[in-house]
């Protein structure tokens, strides 16, 4: 692997998490392209979460595992670095507060109940809650709930600084970089992808890396080998800053059913945590819209209608802004990771809808141990390119921006 070219396109977290995982492993040239600048599309625009508690027992639980032990070790050698990282790191907001999710009604209790019963089995640590304990670790919490459960492996970043120090960190460890610069085709050469096309000019490397979120779909179009990878977007509310209000992330029970609902029309529930800074996120929305970037009034208000369940002094706090973007949606809602089967020469990081940012250290370090051609910590054949949920040809509406 001395000296290997590789091309990582895409600059948001995931991109910038292989980058540095692969030129920090030694032996690879490593250039990061993006159409844009770094980490300003899907990884500016979501609220940093590195959760556990949202996944069930099975693949993508254990790779969340792996990002949630990565986390803290990558930032800690980062603030150690040759890139003097402790400003950027103090700037990522690493808060390993602990999520609380909270079911309003009998239906939700029982739900939630066994979904937890089968996390602790996968390893989760998941605590019952009772009336007391929840009012004592969220005293602004409704009191009208039926069952509580507390997970402390849940943490917070903040997504674009994150990012910003995975890239840094990278570029110190002799990687660079290329914003503005889209990815328009491919030269092949004896079937294996050999460059990529740009506007400004080929780009010759060993190995790229797809890592394009919701974009990886045209992307991968573009250089012959499409995956079905979609743009799923989500909204999010921003408060104007307030005293301490919410000391965890907190979701209803219904955030579970919207991550793993495949529905194009529009999935709500009520997602609320405070940042750094005073101000609280009001989430979440999921909904199938192409590159539709407009906010919806009905979309905002229907987030706020189902956060003010949970977190009713809420109501009359001045709403400061609303944002949205695009998460990269797979069918069967797993990862994308791997070679391409079809053009040697492409591998693939992408597809983690709403979790790339927790994600990304487990992805970048399970995608190594693949170019590396050792055996992965945890098992990848379940992200692999070549399954029918990701050989499907993306829906036309949804491959324009």
């Amino acid at each position: 692997m001395n000296g290997t070219r590789v091309v990582v396109l895409g600059a948001g977290i995931v991109g910038a998490a292989c980058a540095r995982e692969l030129a920090l492993a030694g032996g690879f040239q490593v250039t990061v392209v993006d159409r844009g600048g770094a980490a300003e599309a899907t990884t500016a625009h979501g609220e940093g979460n590195v959760l556990v508690s949202d996944k069930g027992p099975g693949p993508e639980l254990r790779l969340a595992q792996l990002s949630r032990r990565l986390w803290p070790e990558a930032l800690a050698a980062i603030a150690d670095g040759p890139s003097g990282g402790t400003d950027a790191v103090r700037a990522v907001e690493w808060d390993p507060k602990g999520g609380i999710v909270v079911a309003t009604t009998e239906a939700g209790a029982a739900g939630l109940t066994g979904f937890a019963a089968d996390q602790r089995a996968a390893g989760v640590r998941a605590e019952v809650l009772d009336a007391a304990a929840l009012a004592a670790a969220e005293p602004h919490i409704t009191r009208d709930h039926t069952a509580a459960l507390h997970y402390p492996e849940d943490a917070q970043v903040q997504p674009a600084a994150a990012a910003a120090a995975l890239l840094g960190d990278a570029l110190a460890h002799g990687a660079a970089l290329r914003t503005g610069c889209e990815v328009l085709g491919a030269r092949t050469r004896g079937g294996r992808l050999t460059a990529v096309r740009t506007a400004e000019g080929d780009l010759a490397a060993d190995l790229f890396i797809n890592a394009a979120g919701p974009w990886s779909g045209r992307l991968a179009a573009r250089l012959g080998a499409p995956v079905d990878v979609r743009p799923r977007r989500g909204d999010i509310l921003v408060t104007a800053p307030l005293p301490p209000t919410v000391f965890h992330k907190v979701y209803d029970a219904d955030y579970v059913g919207a991550v793993g609902s495949s529905a194009e029309d529009l999935q709500t529930s009520a997602v609320v945590e405070s940042t750094r800074g005073g101000s609280v996120l009001l989430g979440s929305s999921r909904r199938r819209t192409g590159f539709d970037d407009r906010l919806r009034p009905e979309v905002l208000s229907a987030i706020a209608a189902k956060a003010l369940r949970l977190f009713p002094g809420l109501a009359g706090i001045p709403v400061m802004r609303a944002y949205g973007g695009f998460r990269p949606y797979v069918p069967d809602h797993l990862p994308v990771i791997g070679a391409d089967p079809r053009l040697p020469g492409l591998w693939h990081a992408t597809g983690h809808e709403g979790a790339g940012i927790g994600l990304s250290l487990g992805t970048a370090r399970v995608l190594r141990d693949l170019v590396h051609g050792t055996a992965p910590e945890t098992d990848p054949a379940p992200f692999r390119v070549d399954r029918p949920a990701v050989l499907g040809a993306p829906a036309p509406s949804e491959e324009s921006a």
